[in-house]
C-alpha cells in the first residue's frame, strides 16, 4: 500500500507572525476607520515615511498600538484553544459575553454587541446570533486562527469557522466570510509560493454551500489583481447586497466586499507584509478590519521575523496583552496543535 501523505501544521514562526500580523494591521488601520479613500491614502503615504515605522500612529484618546474588536476576538479564540485543546464553541460564545459585559472590548460591532447582549441574557450560544439579513465582517475578521489550528483538516476547518461564527451571525454569507479568511490562511502558511489561480479556486470550493454567490466573487479575483488599485477598490466596493443597508462608503463592514479586498491586498503582494497592509487600508471605509485580515494572513505566509518589529512590539490592548504576552500565547496553542497526530490526506 503506497505510504499515506501527512501534511503538517504551520511552524511556530507562522502561529506567531499571524497573530501579531492581525493585531499590527489592525492597529495600523484603527486611526482611520471610516475614513475616506482622500484621507487613507495621505495616511499610507505617511506610513511609507521612515518616522512612522518608529512609531505606531494613534486614534483619539487610545495608546499607541491599540488593536480592536477584530484582534481581541480572534486571541480569545486562541485562549480558548490553548486551555481545552479544541475549539468548544461553548466556552469561546463564554469569552465573547465576557469581553462585552466587562466593557473590555473596542469598536464593538452592532450584530456582535446583540448577540452578546443575549449571551448576558442566558440565550444558548446556537441561539444568540444575529439573524439574517445581518452578514458584516464580525465573525471572518476574529477566523484567522481557525486556518492555523485546523488547516491540515480542510473539512474540520470549515466546521469549526462555521461554529465560531454563528455563536453572533446566523447569515451563511458570514459562515462563508469567515471561511474564507480561514482558508486563506490555511493556504498562505503552506511552504513555496504563492498560486494565485489555485488559491482562489480553493477558497471558492470551501465555501460552496455557504454562499455560492460569495464563492464567484472569490473567482474573480483572477481578474481584478490585474487592475491597479483606484480601479480595483470601487469594483470590490459593490460586491455589495441590497439587503445590506448602512451608511459607509467605500469599503464597508458587509463582508462580501470587505473579505473580498483583504484577500486581493494580500495576493497583490504576498511577500510584502507592510505592502499588503497600505493596499487593505488606501481605499477607506473599515479598513482596521480589512488591515486585520490582511495581515494576518500576510503574517501566517512570511512569519513573525519578516514584519516590521519596532512597530510590532508596540501593539496592545488598552496596556496589556501586548507583543510578548501574544507570541507566547501562539507558542502555546502551536505546542498544544503540534502534540495532535498529524491528519491523512
Amino acid at each position: 500500500m503506497p505510504e499515506l501523505q501527512m501534511r503538517s501544521i504551520p511552524q511556530p514562526d507562522q502561529f506567531s507572525g499571524c497573530l501579531i500580523g492581525q493585531c499590527l494591521g489592525d492597529a495600523l488601520g484603527f486611526p482611520v476607520e471610516g475614513s475616506p479613500p482622500d484621507i487613507c491614502a495621505s495616511y499610507v503615504e505617511q506610513l511609507r515615511t521612515p518616522t512612522v515605522r518608529q512609531a505606531l500612529p494613534t486614534r483619539r484618546s487610545d495608546a499607541s498600538g491599540q488593536y480592536t474588536d477584530d484582534s481581541q476576538l480572534a486571541r480569545e479564540l486562541m485562549v480558548s484553544y490553548a486551555e481545552l485543546g479544541r475549539l468548544d464553541p461553548s466556552d469561546y460564545a463564554r469569552r465573547i459575553r465576557s469581553i462585552f459585559a466587562e466593557n473590555r472590548i473596542v469598536g464593538r460591532g452592532l450584530a456582535t454587541d446583540a448577540a452578546a447582549r443575549r449571551l448576558m441574557a442566558g440565550v444558548p450560544w446556537e441561539q444568540a446570533g444575529t439573524p439574517p439579513p445581518q452578514a458584516g465582517n464580525g465573525t471572518a475578521m476574529r477566523a484567522a486562527p481557525v486556518g492555523l489550528l485546523f488547516g491540515d483538516d480542510p473539512e474540520h476547518m470549515i466546521q469549526v469557522a462555521h461554529d465560531q461564527g454563528r455563536i453572533t451571525h446566523k447569515d451563511l454569507r458570514c459562515s462563508a466570510g469567515s471561511v474564507a479568511i480561514a482558508g486563506a490562511v490555511a493556504l498562505a502558511a503552506r511552504p513555496g509560493k504563492i498560486d494565485v489561480p489555485h488559491f482562489v479556486r480553493q477558497l471558492s470550493e470551501w465555501m460552496r454551500g455557504f454562499d455560492d454567490h460569495f464563492a464567484e466573487h472569490v473567482l474573480q479575483l483572477t481578474n481584478w489583481l490585474k487592475l491597479p488599485r483606484e480601479e480595483a477598490a470601487p469594483t470590490i466596493s459593490r460586491c455589495a447586497s441590497v439587503d445590506f443597508l448602512d451608511d459607509w462608503r467605500w469599503i464597508s463592514p458587509f463582508v462580501i466586499p470587505s473579505v473580498l479586498w483583504s484577500l486581493y491586498s494580500f495576493l497583490r503582494t504576498p511577500e510584502d507584509y507592510w505592502e499588503t497592509i497600505c493596499t487593505a487600508i488606501v481605499p477607506g471605509g473599515d479598513v482596521d478590519t480589512t488591515a486585520a485580515m490582511a495581515g494576518a494572513i500576510s503574517g501566517a505566509h512570511v512569519g513573525l521575523e519578516r514584519l516590521p518589529g519596532e512597530l510590532a512590539q508596540r501593539v496592545n490592548d488598552q496596556g496589556q496583552w501586548g507583543y510578548e504576552e501574544l507570541v507566547e500565547l501562539s507558542n502555546r496553542c502551536y505546542l498544544m496543535r503540534s502534540r495532535e497526530p498529524r491528519r491523512q490526506v
